[in-house]
Protein backbone atom coordinates (compact mmCIF):
# COMPACT_ATOMS: atom_id res chain seq x y z
CA UNK A 1 0.00 0.00 0.00
CA UNK A 2 1.09 3.54 -0.38
CA UNK A 3 0.65 4.44 3.34
CA UNK A 4 -0.24 2.72 6.65
CA UNK A 5 -1.78 4.28 9.74
CA UNK A 6 1.18 3.46 11.95
CA UNK A 7 0.58 1.09 14.86
CA UNK A 8 -1.26 1.61 17.63
CA UNK A 9 -2.94 4.79 16.24
CA UNK A 10 -5.43 6.45 17.77
CA UNK A 11 -6.30 10.62 18.37
CA UNK A 12 -3.03 12.28 18.41
CA UNK A 13 -1.39 9.82 15.96
CA UNK A 14 1.11 11.94 13.15
CA UNK A 15 -0.12 9.93 10.30
CA UNK A 16 2.04 9.62 7.20
CA UNK A 17 1.04 12.47 4.21
CA UNK A 18 -0.91 9.73 2.15
CA UNK A 19 -2.95 8.28 4.91
CA UNK A 20 -3.77 12.13 5.87
CA UNK A 21 -4.62 13.00 2.31
CA UNK A 22 -6.69 9.64 1.97
CA UNK A 23 -8.51 10.52 5.52
CA UNK A 24 -9.07 14.19 4.02
CA UNK A 25 -10.67 13.06 0.45
CA UNK A 26 -13.03 10.12 2.31
CA UNK A 27 -14.11 12.95 5.02
CA UNK A 28 -15.31 14.71 1.82
CA UNK A 29 -17.35 12.07 0.81
CA UNK A 30 -18.21 10.71 3.82
CA UNK A 31 -20.17 13.72 4.67
CA UNK A 32 -22.63 14.13 1.78
CA UNK A 33 -23.82 10.06 2.94
CA UNK A 34 -26.15 10.19 5.65
CA UNK A 35 -25.15 8.66 8.28
CA UNK A 36 -26.24 4.64 9.72
CA UNK A 37 -25.00 1.12 9.85
CA UNK A 38 -21.52 0.23 8.61
CA UNK A 39 -19.32 -2.76 8.20
CA UNK A 40 -15.54 -2.43 8.04
CA UNK A 41 -13.13 -4.70 6.66
CA UNK A 42 -9.63 -4.19 7.86
CA UNK A 43 -9.64 -1.33 10.21
CA UNK A 44 -5.83 -1.83 10.81
CA UNK A 45 -5.80 1.14 14.13
CA UNK A 46 -8.97 2.33 13.68
CA UNK A 47 -8.55 6.03 11.80
CA UNK A 48 -11.62 5.38 9.34
CA UNK A 49 -13.72 3.88 12.45
CA UNK A 50 -12.96 6.61 14.07
CA UNK A 51 -14.15 9.12 11.57
CA UNK A 52 -17.34 7.06 10.93
CA UNK A 53 -18.38 6.86 14.67
CA UNK A 54 -17.61 10.44 14.69
CA UNK A 55 -19.97 11.04 11.78
CA UNK A 56 -22.83 9.64 13.35
CA UNK A 57 -22.94 5.91 12.12
CA UNK A 58 -22.71 2.93 13.67
CA UNK A 59 -21.52 -0.55 12.93
CA UNK A 60 -18.76 -3.16 12.90
CA UNK A 61 -15.42 -4.00 11.91
CA UNK A 62 -13.88 -7.34 10.74
CA UNK A 63 -10.60 -8.43 11.04
CA UNK A 64 -8.52 -11.19 10.88
CA UNK A 65 -6.04 -10.44 13.39
CA UNK A 66 -6.16 -11.10 17.07
CA UNK A 67 -4.24 -8.58 18.27
CA UNK A 68 -5.49 -5.64 16.10
CA UNK A 69 -9.12 -6.46 17.72
CA UNK A 70 -7.80 -6.15 21.03
CA UNK A 71 -6.32 -2.58 20.01
CA UNK A 72 -9.40 -1.56 18.62
CA UNK A 73 -11.31 -2.93 20.95
CA UNK A 74 -9.34 -0.87 23.61
CA UNK A 75 -9.62 2.23 21.69
CA UNK A 76 -13.34 2.44 21.36
CA UNK A 77 -14.19 0.62 24.46
CA UNK A 78 -16.32 3.83 25.11
CA UNK A 79 -18.26 3.13 21.98
CA UNK A 80 -18.91 -0.40 22.56
CA UNK A 81 -20.26 0.07 26.17
CA UNK A 82 -22.76 2.51 24.31
CA UNK A 83 -23.72 -0.44 22.15
CA UNK A 84 -22.62 1.38 18.85
CA UNK A 85 -19.65 -0.05 17.74
CA UNK A 86 -18.52 -3.61 17.75
CA UNK A 87 -15.49 -5.75 16.33
CA UNK A 88 -15.67 -9.47 15.11
CA UNK A 89 -12.65 -11.38 14.61
CA UNK A 90 -13.23 -13.47 11.41
CA UNK A 91 -12.58 -14.06 8.09
CA UNK A 92 -14.95 -11.36 6.16
CA UNK A 93 -15.24 -14.22 3.71
CA UNK A 94 -16.99 -16.05 6.76
CA UNK A 95 -18.50 -12.92 7.99
CA UNK A 96 -22.01 -13.35 9.71
CA UNK A 97 -24.60 -11.67 7.86
CA UNK A 98 -26.24 -9.18 10.00
CA UNK A 99 -29.52 -9.12 11.38
CA UNK A 100 -30.17 -6.13 9.44
CA UNK A 101 -28.57 -5.33 6.09
CA UNK A 102 -25.99 -2.16 6.92
CA UNK A 103 -25.86 1.18 4.53
CA UNK A 104 -22.12 0.97 3.81
CA UNK A 105 -19.55 -1.77 3.32
CA UNK A 106 -16.24 0.19 3.77
CA UNK A 107 -12.49 -1.25 3.23
CA UNK A 108 -9.35 0.35 3.06
CA UNK A 109 -6.14 -1.68 1.47
CA UNK A 110 -8.11 -5.13 1.87
CA UNK A 111 -9.13 -6.05 -1.42
CA UNK A 112 -5.63 -6.34 -3.44
CA UNK A 113 -4.94 -9.47 -0.69
CA UNK A 114 -7.18 -11.58 -2.17
CA UNK A 115 -6.51 -13.69 -5.60
CA UNK A 116 -9.36 -14.02 -8.13
CA UNK A 117 -11.72 -16.31 -6.80
CA UNK A 118 -11.72 -14.84 -3.19
CA UNK A 119 -11.91 -11.48 -4.79
CA UNK A 120 -15.04 -12.10 -6.00
CA UNK A 121 -16.01 -14.21 -3.09
CA UNK A 122 -15.75 -10.84 -1.89
CA UNK A 123 -18.19 -8.89 -3.49
CA UNK A 124 -20.80 -11.66 -3.18
CA UNK A 125 -20.47 -11.42 0.73
CA UNK A 126 -20.55 -7.33 0.06
CA UNK A 127 -23.87 -7.40 -1.41
CA UNK A 128 -25.57 -10.12 0.50
CA UNK A 129 -24.08 -7.79 3.87
CA UNK A 130 -26.09 -4.26 1.98
CA UNK A 131 -29.28 -3.27 2.08
CA UNK A 132 -31.45 -1.61 -1.00
CA UNK A 133 -29.62 1.55 -2.20
CA UNK A 134 -26.33 0.54 0.13
CA UNK A 135 -23.10 1.66 -0.92
CA UNK A 136 -19.43 0.24 -1.03
CA UNK A 137 -16.60 2.21 -0.48
CA UNK A 138 -13.17 0.89 -1.14
CA UNK A 139 -9.31 2.22 -1.03
CA UNK A 140 -6.58 0.33 -2.80
CA UNK A 141 -3.23 0.45 -4.21
CA UNK A 142 -3.03 1.50 -7.80
CA UNK A 143 -0.72 1.66 -10.60
CA UNK A 144 0.57 -1.80 -11.23
CA UNK A 145 3.61 0.16 -12.19
CA UNK A 146 4.62 1.05 -9.60
CA UNK A 147 4.77 -2.23 -7.67
CA UNK A 148 7.42 -2.83 -5.55
CA UNK A 149 8.78 -4.16 -2.22
CA UNK A 150 5.24 -2.82 -0.27
CA UNK A 151 3.25 -4.63 -1.97
CA UNK A 152 6.06 -8.34 -1.96
CA UNK A 153 6.10 -7.83 2.18
CA UNK A 154 2.12 -6.70 2.34
CA UNK A 155 1.14 -10.03 0.74
CA UNK A 156 -0.78 -8.49 -2.22
CA UNK A 157 -2.04 -10.41 -5.11
CA UNK A 158 -2.34 -6.84 -7.58
CA UNK A 159 -2.40 -3.34 -7.61
CA UNK A 160 -5.63 -1.76 -9.72
CA UNK A 161 -6.56 0.13 -12.60
CA UNK A 162 -9.42 2.12 -13.07
CA UNK A 163 -10.39 0.21 -15.80
CA UNK A 164 -9.56 -3.38 -13.37
CA UNK A 165 -11.93 -1.79 -10.94
CA UNK A 166 -14.37 -1.31 -13.07
CA UNK A 167 -14.11 -4.16 -15.26
CA UNK A 168 -14.70 -6.79 -11.64
CA UNK A 169 -17.62 -4.62 -10.54
CA UNK A 170 -18.96 -5.48 -14.25
CA UNK A 171 -18.18 -9.04 -13.92
CA UNK A 172 -19.79 -9.54 -10.49
CA UNK A 173 -22.97 -7.33 -10.96
CA UNK A 174 -21.85 -3.81 -9.61
CA UNK A 175 -21.87 -0.46 -10.67
CA UNK A 176 -18.77 2.13 -10.12
CA UNK A 177 -20.43 5.00 -8.62
CA UNK A 178 -17.23 7.29 -8.34
CA UNK A 179 -13.09 7.00 -8.84
CA UNK A 180 -10.72 8.89 -8.03
CA UNK A 181 -7.09 8.57 -7.61
CA UNK A 182 -5.51 9.73 -4.38
CA UNK A 183 -2.20 11.49 -3.07
CA UNK A 184 -0.56 12.30 -5.83
CA UNK A 185 2.03 13.84 -6.76
CA UNK A 186 2.90 13.83 -2.82
CA UNK A 187 3.46 9.43 -2.40
CA UNK A 188 5.23 9.55 -5.88
CA UNK A 189 7.77 11.44 -4.80
CA UNK A 190 8.38 10.03 -1.67
CA UNK A 191 8.30 6.41 -2.59
CA UNK A 192 12.13 5.78 -3.18
CA UNK A 193 12.62 6.95 0.19
CA UNK A 194 9.73 4.82 1.51
CA UNK A 195 11.13 2.00 -0.62
CA UNK A 196 14.83 2.04 1.25
CA UNK A 197 13.05 2.27 4.40
CA UNK A 198 10.54 -0.79 3.71
CA UNK A 199 13.52 -3.02 2.37
CA UNK A 200 15.68 -2.20 5.55
CA UNK A 201 13.01 -2.95 7.76
CA UNK A 202 10.77 -5.30 6.79
CA UNK A 203 12.22 -7.54 4.37
CA UNK A 204 12.72 -10.45 6.63
CA UNK A 205 8.77 -10.24 6.68
CA UNK A 206 9.09 -11.95 3.06
CA UNK A 207 10.26 -15.09 4.73
CA UNK A 208 6.56 -15.10 6.46
CA UNK A 209 3.42 -16.77 4.82
CA UNK A 210 0.95 -14.98 2.40
CA UNK A 211 -1.65 -14.88 4.98
CA UNK A 212 1.03 -14.02 8.16
CA UNK A 213 2.01 -11.15 5.78
CA UNK A 214 -1.67 -10.35 5.01
CA UNK A 215 -2.22 -9.97 8.88
CA UNK A 216 0.56 -7.94 9.49
CA UNK A 217 0.26 -5.48 7.07
CA UNK A 218 -2.44 -3.55 9.10
CA UNK A 219 -0.23 -3.34 12.18
CA UNK A 220 3.47 -1.80 11.24
CA UNK A 221 6.26 0.42 13.13
CA UNK A 222 8.37 1.54 10.70
CA UNK A 223 10.17 4.87 11.58
CA UNK A 224 9.25 7.92 9.13
CA UNK A 225 7.56 6.23 7.59
CA UNK A 226 4.33 4.52 9.54
CA UNK A 227 5.61 5.87 12.37
CA UNK A 228 6.09 10.06 13.03
CA UNK A 229 7.72 11.74 16.28
CA UNK A 230 5.07 13.89 18.10
CA UNK A 231 7.09 17.17 16.57
CA UNK A 232 6.15 16.39 13.18
CA UNK A 233 2.65 16.46 13.82
CA UNK A 234 3.40 20.73 13.10
CA UNK A 235 3.86 19.41 9.65
CA UNK A 236 2.30 16.89 9.59
CA UNK A 237 -1.28 17.70 9.83
CA UNK A 238 -4.76 18.30 7.73
CA UNK A 239 -4.17 22.26 8.21
CA UNK A 240 -1.23 22.54 6.29
CA UNK A 241 -1.87 19.65 4.24
CA UNK A 242 -4.88 20.88 2.82
CA UNK A 243 -3.09 22.72 -0.06
CA UNK A 244 -1.92 18.89 -0.75
CA UNK A 245 -5.84 17.58 -0.82
CA UNK A 246 -6.22 20.33 -3.34
CA UNK A 247 -3.52 18.99 -5.48
CA UNK A 248 -4.46 15.08 -5.16
CA UNK A 249 -7.97 16.29 -6.36
CA UNK A 250 -6.76 18.13 -9.61
CA UNK A 251 -5.01 15.28 -10.48
CA UNK A 252 -7.15 12.57 -9.40
CA UNK A 253 -7.30 11.54 -13.12
CA UNK A 254 -3.57 10.15 -13.08
CA UNK A 255 -2.89 6.74 -14.16
CA UNK A 256 0.44 7.45 -11.93
CA UNK A 257 -1.74 7.50 -8.96
CA UNK A 258 -0.67 5.20 -6.18
CA UNK A 259 -4.12 4.87 -4.46
CA UNK A 260 -7.37 4.62 -6.15
CA UNK A 261 -11.07 5.27 -3.95
CA UNK A 262 -14.28 4.18 -5.46
CA UNK A 263 -17.97 3.79 -4.36
CA UNK A 264 -20.06 0.79 -5.61
CA UNK A 265 -23.60 -0.56 -5.68
CA UNK A 266 -24.99 -3.59 -7.39
CA UNK A 267 -26.24 -2.91 -10.39
CA UNK A 268 -30.03 -3.23 -8.92
CA UNK A 269 -29.40 -0.62 -6.16
CA UNK A 270 -28.00 1.34 -8.71
CA UNK A 271 -30.46 1.09 -11.24
CA UNK A 272 -33.25 2.23 -8.63
CA UNK A 273 -31.54 4.66 -7.07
Amino acid sequence: MAETIPEGGGRGSVLPPGTLLQLMYLRERLTEIPAGRFVEIGPGSGEITQMLLDLGWAGQSCELDPVTIGRLQKRFASEIREGRYSTVNVDYLKFPKPPEPVDLVISCMVMEHFDDSLESAFMRKSQEVLKDQGLMIGIVPGSPAHWGIEDDIAGHCRRYTRDTIRSLMASTGWSVRHIAGLTFPVSNFLLPVSNFLVTRNEKSKLKLTAIERTKASGRRNVSFKTHFPSLLGIFLNTHVMWPLHLLQKAFKNSESALVLYFESQPVTQAEGS
